[in-house]
C-alpha cells in the first residue's frame, strides 16, 4: 500500500493520498491540487476518489477541480447536504483500492456529516492499519463541537455526539491502529493540538486530555465551556465548500499596476496587503497598507481580518510572491486579489510617493522605555491562554482576531506599544491600528518569547 502525507503548515492542514493496484484515493484535498495530480502520476496511480471526512470550515477544498482533472468521484458522509454530484457514504460502507479498502465510520460531533475512515491492509488480516480521523480525533485534542451551529445543532448536541463518536467508534479501536487527523497545531478547530502529526489509539487514549473524560455530561462539559470564537470565514468556507470551489485557473492572476494607479484604487476603497516580513514593512509601506506576512498564516489570519467583499492589492518582495499569496489567499475564500504594487515599495518611493514607518523595538528597548514613558499603552494581541501562561507586565489582552471591534478602549493619540509571542501578529496589528489613525505605533520584534529568552519578568494575572 502507497500511503503519504502532505502537511500544510500555514494551514496546520494534512491531506492524505493512498494508493494499491493501480488506484489512488484522495483524502481531505488542499485547494491546488497539482501536488496530489504529480504524486499519484509518480506512482503509477490513477486517483479513483476524492474523499473528505467532512466539509471543512476553515480553508476550501479543492475536491471539485481535483475530480474534474482526474475522473475521480468526490465521497462525502450522507448528513452533508452538498449540492454537487457526489457518492454519499454511511456507516460501514467500504471503497476498494486495489486490495486495500476503506471502511467508513461515521464519527459526527465535529460536524453532522463527519465520517473517519479505516484502512484494512491485506498484509495484516483482520487488524486495521490506520484510521483517518479527520477533525473528530486529533493529536492531542478533539474537535471544536460548535462551527456547526448554522446547521441546525447546538454546541451540546454536537459535544454529545463527538462523545458517542469518540468513545464509542474510534477508542473501541486497537491500541496499536495508527491515528492520522486533519489538522496539526495552530488550528482552529481544536484548542489544545499536538504539533505531532501521527500517533496511535493507544498513545490517544492515554494521553489526550480530552479522551479522560469519559461521562458523556462531563464531556459536554468541558467541550463547550471557554470556547475561543470561531474564525469569521468559517462559515462561509464550509458553505463554498458545499457548493464546491471553482478551480484556481479560473480566478485569473491579479495585474501589475503602476504606483499612481496602486494609489487611486486605495482611494476608492481597496485594501493594500502587504505581505512583506515586519521589518522590512516598518522600514517603509504604503500608508495604510494590512501587513500580513508570507512567512506565517498569512491564510488564516486574511480570513479573520479581511472582509470577503473587499479588493485585494497586493505589496510584494517580487513577483513570485503575487503567485504564492494569491494562492494562499484562495485557500481560505479570498478570490478578490486584483492586483500588485508595480515594483514594490521601492517602485512606489521612485514614483515620487511616501511611504510610512512603523518603529520596531527589541525587548530590550522596551524594557529600558517603559519607565519612560508614562502614556505608552502596551498591548499584547496573543490569544488569552497564552496570555494566561505569562505577558509583560503592564500590558493589556487584546487579541488579534477581536482588535478590529475591540480598540476603542485604547486612545489613537497616545504611543501604542505592541507585542505577541514573536512579532509575526503584532506587526498586523501595528498596521491595522495605523489605518485607523494611531498616531505611533511600535511593533516589539521577538515578542513575549523574546521577553522570556532574556530573563525578564512576566506577569500572569488575568486579562
Amino acid at each position: 500500500m502507497i500511503f503519504e502525507q502532505f502537511y500544510l503548515g500555514c494551514l496546520a492542514h494534512a491531506s492524505y493520498l493512498l494508493g494499491d493496484g493501480g488506484e489512488a484515493a484522495v483524502v481531505d484535498p488542499q485547494r491546488d491540487v497539482d501536488k496530489y495530480i504529480d504524486a499519484a502520476a509518480r506512482a503509477g496511480l490513477r486517483i479513483r476518489y476524492v474523499i473528505e471526512t467532512h466539509l471543512h470550515a476553515d480553508f476550501v477544498s479543492g475536491h471539485r477541480e481535483l475530480a474534474a482533472r482526474t475522473g475521480a468521484a468526490i465521497v462525502l458522509g450522507h448528513r452533508s447536504g452538498a449540492t454537487f454530484p457526489h457518492a454519499a457514504v454511511q456507516e460501514g460502507d467500504e471503497l476498494r483500492l486495489g486490495d486495500v479498502a476503506l471502511r467508513v465510520i461515521e464519527t459526527p460531533g465535529h460536524t453532522p456529516e463527519s465520517i473517519s475512515l479505516l484502512v484494512l491492509d491485506p498484509e495484516i488480516p483482520g487488524r486495521p492499519r490506520l484510521v483517518l480521523t479527520g477533525d473528530t480525533l486529533f493529536i492531542g485534542d478533539v474537535g471544536r463541537p460548535d462551527l456547526a451551529g448554522s446547521r441546525g445543532h447546538s454546541a451540546a448536541e454536537m459535544a454529545g455526539m463527538l462523545h458517542d463518536s469518540l468513545h464509542g467508534k474510534l477508542l473501541a479501536l486497537d491500541d496499536a491502529v495508527e491515528v492520522y487527523p486533519a489538522h496539526g497545531a495552530g488550528s482552529m478547530c481544536g484548542r489544545q493540538i499536538s504539533s505531532e502529526t501521527r500517533s496511535t489509539i493507544g498513545q490517544q487514549r492515554r494521553g489526550n486530555y480530552a479522551l479522560q473524560v469519559t461521562n458523556r455530561e462531563d464531556f459536554v462539559r468541558l467541550m463547550t465551556t471557554d470556547l475561543p470564537d470561531a474564525p469569521p470565514y468559517f462559515a462561509r468556507d464550509a458553505e463554498i465548500n458545499r457548493a464546491g470551489a471553482p478551480a484556481l485557473i479560473e480566478l485569473g492572476r491579479p495585474e501589475p499596476l503602476p504606483p499612481r494607479t496602486f494609489r487611486e484604487r486605495l482611494a476608492a476603497g481597496d485594501l493594500a496587503l502587504d505581505v512583506r516580513p515586519a521589518a522590512d514593512f516598518g522600514a517603509g509601506h504604503v500608508p495604510r497598507a494590512l501587513n500580513i506576512g508570507l512567512s506565517g498564516q498569512l491564510a488564516s489570519w486574511a480570513g479573520s481580518l479581511i472582509p470577503f467583499d473587499t479588493c485585494i492589492l497586493l505589496v510584494t518582495d517580487n513577483e513570485d510572491q503575487v503567485d504564492e499569496a494569491r494562492t494562499r489567499l484562495a485557500r481560505v475564500g479570498h478570490e478578490r486579489v486584483q492586483g500588485y504594487l508595480e515594483g514594490g515599495v521601492y517602485g512606489w518611493t521612485l514614483a515620487g510617493l511616501e511611504a510610512a514607518v512603523i518603529e520596531q523595538w527589541t525587548v530590550g528597548e522596551l524594557r529600558a522605555r517603559l519607565p519612560e514613558i508614562e502614556a505608552l499603552q502596551l498591548v499584547d494581541v496573543r490569544r488569552p491562554g497564552e496570555w494566561r501562561s505569562g505577558h509583560v507586565p503592564g500590558a493589556r489582552n487584546l487579541p488579534l482576531a477581536a482588535l478590529e471591534t475591540e480598540r476603542g478602549c485604547l486612545d489613537p493619540g497616545r504611543p501604542t506599544a505592541v507585542l505577541c509571542a514573536s512579532g509575526y501578529r503584532s506587526s498586523a496589528a501595528t498596521s491595522l491600528l495605523e489605518r485607523h489613525g494611531f498616531r505611533r505605533v511600535v511593533n516589539v520584534t521577538g515578542g513575549t518569547n523574546a521577553w522570556r529568552a532574556a530573563g525578564l519578568p512576566l506577569a500572569c494575572d488575568e486579562a
